[in-house]
């Protein structure tokens, strides 16, 4: 769905975006969801490194 948006579709959600939330929101909400991206990161990473751990774990017992 998002891989037929072009440069005119981008430009319409963010002047969309403008309006409706008016230009002192935006930062707020940009830092909100990059905070929140930073987060789901940083847990993905840990229940990889958790679970090649245990994998690694599981290796030496047999």
């Amino acid at each position: 769905m998002l891989s037929n948006l072009g440069i005119p579709g981008l430009i319409l959600i963010i002047f969309l975006a403008l309006i409706i939330f008016g230009p002192s929101k935006l930062p707020e909400m940009g830092r909100a969801i990059g905070t929140t991206l930073k987060e789901f990161k940083k847990s993905t990473r840990e229940l990889v490194h958790d679970d090649d751990k245990q994998k690694s774990e599981q290796s030496s017992k047999s």
